[in-house]
This record gives C-alpha cells, sequence and structure tokens, in this order.
C-alpha cells in the first residue's frame, strides 16, 4: 500500500493495490501495517463506523468535532466517487487554513486519514456515492459543528460543473473567521 502526507499536518492519503480479474475487483482500504509506517502510531480504537449514499452533487461539510480529544476519521470510498477535502481547521497548527482534495472511488480504493480537529468535506461526482467512516468516538449530534464550504478565504475549489446541494445546517455554516471570533475552533 502506497502513502501520501497531505498539505494538512497529519492528515494522509492511502491507495492500496487493485486486483481485478473475471469477477470484478479486490483492494483492502485499510492495512494495519501500512497506516503504522505512515504515521508512526496504530489507527485508534474504532468507536463506530458510519457510512452515507449520496447523489451527484451534494456537497457534505465542512465538519469537525470540539470536544476533546476530538474526532480521527479514517475515510473510504466502496462505491461511486467523491472529491474529498482535508481542511486544518486546528488554531496554532503549522498549515492552519491549508487543504487539499483527493479523489476517493470504488476504483482507487483510496483512504484519507484525519486527525482529531481537521475538517472533513466532500462532493459527491456520481449519484450513488457512497462514503464510509471509522471514528475513534461516537457521533453526536450536539458536538459536531460545521463551516462553510463556500468561504472564499479557505478557498475550497469545488468540482466544475457540480450543482452542489447542501443540508440547510451546511448552507448555513460560519466561515473560518466567524467560527475563531466565537471561539469555535479546535487547537493544536
Amino acid at each position: 500500500m502506497r502513502h501520501r502526507e497531505l498539505a494538512v499536518s497529519g492528515a494522509v492519503e492511502f491507495t492500496p493495490e487493485v486486483y481485478p480479474d473475471e469477477r470484478g475487483t479486490f483492494a483492502s482500504p485499510y492495512q494495519e501495517g501500512a497506516f503504522i509506517a505512515a504515521t508512526g502510531k496504530a489507527l485508534f480504537p474504532v468507536a463506530q463506523a458510519s457510512r452515507n449514499i449520496s447523489r451527484r452533487g451534494v456537497v457534505r461539510g465542512i465538519h469537525y468535532t470540539l470536544i476533546p480529544p476530538g474526532t480521527a476519521k479514517y475515510v473510504y470510498c466502496p462505491a461511486g466517487r467523491v472529491l474529498d477535502y482535508v481542511v486544518d481547521l486546528r488554531a496554532g497548527s503549522p498549515t492552519f487554513g491549508q487543504w487539499e482534495a483527493t479523489e476517493l472511488s470504488a476504483g482507487n480504493a483510496r483512504a484519507v486519514y484525519f486527525p482529531p480537529g481537521v475538517g472533513h468535506a466532500f462532493a459527491a461526482l456520481e449519484d450513488d456515492s457512497v462514503v464510509s467512516y471509522l471514528l475513534s468516538a461516537a457521533y453526536r449530534k450536539e458536538n459536531e459543528l460545521t463551516l462553510s464550504v463556500f468561504d472564499g478565504d479557505l478557498g475550497l475549489e469545488l468540482p466544475a460543473g457540480l450543482d452542489p446541494m447542501l443540508s440547510e445546517r451546511d448552507a448555513a455554516a460560519p466561515t473560518l473567521g466567524e467560527a475563531a471570533a466565537r471561539g469555535l475552533l479546535p487547537e493544536w
């Protein structure tokens, strides 16, 4: 399995081998040895596994948690195709405000590790795109915060030709500057 450090400190993209044959393909999006080699530690204890299915154009995020110790995520796309965003929201981080997008798909079997305090968003590029998550803490709606994917200061580049469809909460989300002014950003 190959890995690549992303522009956000501590975030890593993993690309496993995909083995095709006449029946289809086989891949292992998570491999402990590769994770330890890339991060120097084992994956967090998994408290919850979640998934969502999205139509083309759905944009989810930027989601993050403040509650110590925050929530780490390991994310992959077993069906469909998404453009996945890692956004550093940790005040004091050397990569604060930086982001990187990675295409995740059933075909490439890539996965991304998000350390606590790092924001996550994605744009579904195909109908019925599935995003699966391993989470270090159980999801609690009251602990999850969101920032605007349209924040001009962050400058996230959504795919051209996509008509973004957001939840009411994500559409009304504050900017990074507004969240910082309210004390709603995680600390590095």
